[in-house]
């Protein structure tokens, strides 16, 4: 399957710079499962306002080739702009599980502003989550869906550690942040 070209991850272009933005109603939705792209792209058809940032993954496919894709920086959330016929809308698309209104507009648009220049810069980024060591976790995806098990970091990787609690013992394994919701 071919890798689709940098879609928008914005419209209007300049929502985040108007002044009337932060004084308005903002939803972060939550999509189904990788239903981000999917749903963008149905607001951008329908005309609502989103922010969705969206950040280039470089890798090397299993033929050598270099390979650029890209992801949303925050999996499963679109924030979305206007009123509740707004947000009725983009329920309606069939690509969001739950939405939850954003308490302070104006620390959300200020925070996305900064995102989207950092994202500018082209600078390498990377989404950092909050699995913190000795937080208790579910893999969500990957071959160890449905594991649970407990956060350890070692060095620059996280490692799951899945034990036998009678005998205090067991093993462990490196996953990816994006893999594990807390419980």
């Amino acid at each position: 399957m071919p890798l689709l070209q940098r879609e928008a991850d914005l419209y209007p272009l300049d929502l985040l710079d108007r002044p009337d933005s932060e004084r308005a109603p903002w939803w972060a939705l939550y999509t189904m499962a990788r239903q981000e792209k999917k749903l963008m792209r149905l607001l951008l058809k329908e005309g609502l306002p989103f922010y969705a940032p969206v950040i280039p993954r470089r890798y090397r496919s299993p033929g050598g080739r270099l390979r650029t894709s890209y992801e949303p920086l925050f999996p499963n959330y679109v924030f979305l702009c206007g009123d509740n016929e707004i947000r009725y809308r983009a329920v309606c698309t069939g690509c969001v599980s739950r939405f939850v209104e954003v308490g302070q507009p104006e620390e959300l648009v200020g925070d996305l502003r900064q995102i989207r220049d950092l994202i500018a810069t082209d600078a390498p980024l990377a989404p950092e989550r909050r699995l913190e060591p000795g937080q208790r976790v579910r893999i969500r995806t990957g071959a160890f869906a449905g594991y649970e098990g407990v956060i350890v970091r070692r060095e620059k990787e996280v490692r799951l550690i899945v034990f036998v609690r009678f005998m205090a013992q067991g093993v462990s394994v490196a996953i990816d942040d994006c893999q594990a919701d807390p419980l």
